[in-house]
């Protein structure tokens, strides 16, 4: 049998060639498909991204509420409250980098925001978070337990951060809700970063459901108002019609990109989800969310679930920013009684694109808006949508 030999240095650069070769595998592998790649053990990461008025203070608590997660409702606020004065566009990668520290629970990037002396109430409506009310943060709330907001409030405030970071560190899942988010490509280097584990839920609503809603609350959106218009000035009566359009034409966008043509790291990672469809069988909606972040429904989640999904009424004016027991499908419709045919016909026209993407029928006269036995909820039908000018039809300088 005939003998090899290899000297040293060649041994050597073939080790050295075979190793370039794994590492350069991998990284192709970890880049086409991250989440094949992705340990059991790994946190993952989910942005909740929705628009004012849309159910997603309840989504949010329905992640908030979980044992596993830490959450916190609207970092983003801080950003544009700080920079007020600026618009959304300017304010996309301020936001996105927000974010990813927070992912990484990296809470020194709130330095920039938060006054010099900060407590955890200094983070914007810290007590919807169940983590911020149970240990490490807070003795509270015993982990596994559901949380009380008045009782938090009352408790649970300290000076720092070290414990909020504590906390987030501590758990599988960081959940972050967000509605100052109008397209996914300043995410895409999230969804690039090997050491994130990023899902995206798109919550959406029917427009004309989100208008009435921001009508009893008008004043609370002043300032989101005036960012999401990049500082226009637009008269007062046309604000509302082209706010809902740019939430509109967020909705249209972020859907194109996710499913039409994602890209490869999308793959797996983007999830729409209706309203009302949540309203109609809310735990079948939300278990399958779960399920999409790798989380379990709980009985004792199954069941406070279910009460605040059956109450009665549509919740007072009042309680327009309290996560409280209502009947759900009620709430979903409420639009149809109290918003004059008027206001509707110039949603429709305003949002004819993304309410056909998005499965929302139209209604032609005030007689039919009014029959609730008239199903306005279709299956959704991608891509059959067309874009609107970019200037609405009554625009102009105030």
């Amino acid at each position: 049998m005939p003998r090899y030999r290899v000297n040293l240095s060649t041994m050597v650069f073939l080790l050295i060639l075979l190793g370039a070769t794994v590492i350069l595998f991998c990284g192709w592998y970890i880049k086409l498909n991250p989440l094949d790649c992705t340990s059991s053990n790994r946190k993952i990461h989910v942005v909740l991204l929705s628009s004012w008025r849309s159910g997603s203070s309840f989504v949010g608590q329905v992640f908030g509420q979980h044992p596993s997660v830490f959450y916190l409702m609207e970092p983003a606020w801080h950003v544009w409250n700080k920079l007020k004065n600026s618009g959304a566009q300017a304010l996309r990668m301020a936001v996105r980098d927000l974010i990813r520290s927070v992912f990484h629970c990296d809470f020194s990037v709130t330095d920039a925001y938060l006054p010099q002396r900060r407590n955890v109430s200094s983070l914007f409506m810290w007590s919807h978070s169940r983590a911020l009310c149970s240990p490490p943060a807070c003795s509270l709330t015993p982990r596994g337990h559901l949380s009380n907001q008045t009782q938090c409030l009352q408790t649970c405030d300290t000076v720092g951060l070290q414990e909020v970071q504590e906390a987030c560190t501590s758990y599988s899942h960081v959940v972050l809700k967000t509605v100052r988010i109008f397209e996914l490509e300043s995410l895409y280097p999230l969804f690039e970063d090997p050491s994130l584990d990023l899902r995206i839920i798109h919550l959406v609503r029917d427009p004309r459901a989100v208008v009435r809603s921001r009508e009893q609350s008008a004043k609370a959106f002043v300032h989101d108002n005036a960012v999401v218009l990049e500082q226009r000035n637009v008269p007062a009566a046309e604000v509302q019609y082209q706010v809902v359009q740019e939430i509109c034409r967020s909705h249209v966008r972020i859907s194109e990109r996710a499913l039409r043509k994602p890209t490869p790291f999308l793959k797996g990672r983007y999830k729409m989800v209706r309203y009302e469809d949540v309203a109609r069988n809310p735990l079948a909606e939300i278990s399958a969310m779960y399920d999409f972040v790798d989380l379990d429904m709980t009985h004792q989640l199954e069941e406070w679930i279910y009460k605040l999904t059956h109450g009665k009424g549509k919740g007072s004016l009042k309680e327009a920013f309290e996560i409280t027991s209502r009947n759900a499908a009620d709430v979903s419709q409420a639009w149809r009684t109290t918003l004059p045919h008027n206001k509707v016909k110039r949603i429709q026209q305003v949002c004819e694109g993304a309410m056909a993407l998005l499965g929302y029928t139209t209604v032609n006269s005030d007689e039919e808006q009014k029959r609730l036995d008239i199903d306005l909820l279709a299956p959704r039908e991608p891509y059959r949508f067309t874009w609107l000018p970019q200037k609405p039809e009554h625009s102009g300088k105030g």
